[in-house]
């Protein structure tokens, strides 16, 4: 899959800031999460915030996109964190209902939800959020750009044909740095600790 089969129009994507979490430098966990993927077949990237909602947001928007013969991918850019969060967690629930011991091969640290992804490797590449729209939940047509910003710092996006027009002086281009193929049930809701 190349940089302009992922950024092209009509493709559905998820966007990330990324950095330490839970005590752990990035370098660390993308090695561990590698690792996890070799010995498991996925690996669960963990976060948390309701933007990204696995049952109200990702599920319904990876879902959709998947039906459209679309691989979902997790774009993700690197950023300054100090996330200070603890414990491991010991079960996973695509629907909050029923749960599944986590394999022993996967840790999820400090984190309320994860992704399901199967692959993850670095990728360098600008994704223009003002060529971004959210396809999903209570902002859907929100245009990339209005909607990641402040504390949001995550979205379920979908590429337009062409940058929106406006009088801002810049354009809201993201360098990303990291990029994730997500797998059905694609976000998962996490619970207690081991």
């Amino acid at each position: 899959m190349t940089v302009n089969e992922i950024v092209k129009p009509g493709v559905g994507l998820l966007f990330m800031k990324i950095g330490t979490h839970a005590n752990e430098s990035l370098a660390d966990i993308i090695a561990r999460k590698t690792e996890e993927i070799r010995n498991t077949g996925f690996g669960m990237w963990g976060y948390g915030g309701n933007t990204c909602h696995p049952g109200s947001m990702v599920q319904p928007f990876a879902r959709d996109f998947a039906q459209r013969g679309q691989t979902i991918y997790l774009c993700m850019e690197e950023m300054n964190s100090n996330h200070f969060g603890k414990g491991v967690a010991a079960e996973y629930s695509a629907d909050g209902i029923t749960w599944q011991e986590i394999p022993q091969t996967i840790e999820v640290r400090g984190s309320r939800y994860a992704l399901i992804i199967d692959e993850l490797r670095e990728e360098r590449f600008t994704l223009p959020l003002d060529q971004t729209r959210v396809p999903v939940g209570p902002s859907i047509g929100r245009l990339g750009s209005r909607y990641v910003k402040g504390r949001v710092d995550k979205a379920c996006l979908e590429v337009l044909n062409a940058p929106e027009l406006s009088n801002e002086a810049d354009l809201n281009e993201r360098e990303i740095n990291l990029l994730a193929r997500l797998k059905d049930p694609y976000a998962v809701f996490l619970r207690g600790q081991r």
